[in-house]
């Protein structure tokens, strides 16, 4: 009875973690209150410098998420359009950090920055602007 009770506790947190809400942030101090996804896929795919794009680590959930939604591409994609930008010196990749806690960080400390992070490390150093499915 016990291992059917863990069983069900592990999966119910299992569909909880996965249907985790991604948000694009940006700082309190950046007078911007609301984008379209079209929009923040422009400032992540080097399509604008309106914003400087704020990255979360190559090979995590959120970032494979994130440009899945935005743009409609998977990570390899991703990569082989910031190779090419890099490249023909058109564009520098966004920079990476390691977490929802240090992309929230970079964000608030930047007013130009526009990052992303899971809805529940939110916090008032940052100012949602996207709520993603």
């Amino acid at each position: 009875m016990k291992k059917i009770i863990i069983a069900a506790l592990l999966s119910s947190l299992a569909a909880a973690g996965a249907s985790a809400e991604t948000v694009v942030i940006v700082s309190q101090k950046n007078p911007a209150t609301r984008m379209f996804s079209e929009q923040a896929s422009q400032f992540f795919l080097g399509k604008s410098n309106l914003f400087t794009p704020v990255d979360q680590a190559e090979g995590s959930h959120i970032r494979a998420d994130f440009y899945q939604k935005v743009a409609e591409k998977d990570p390899a994609q991703v990569k082989a359009l910031w190779s090419k930008l890099v490249f023909t010196g058109k564009a520098t990749p966004p920079k990476e950090y390691p977490n929802n806690t240090e992309v929230k960080k970079a964000v608030a400390a930047d007013p130009k920055a526009i990052g992303y992070i899971d809805k529940s490390a939110v916090d008032d150093t940052v100012k949602v602007i996207l709520t993603l499915p």
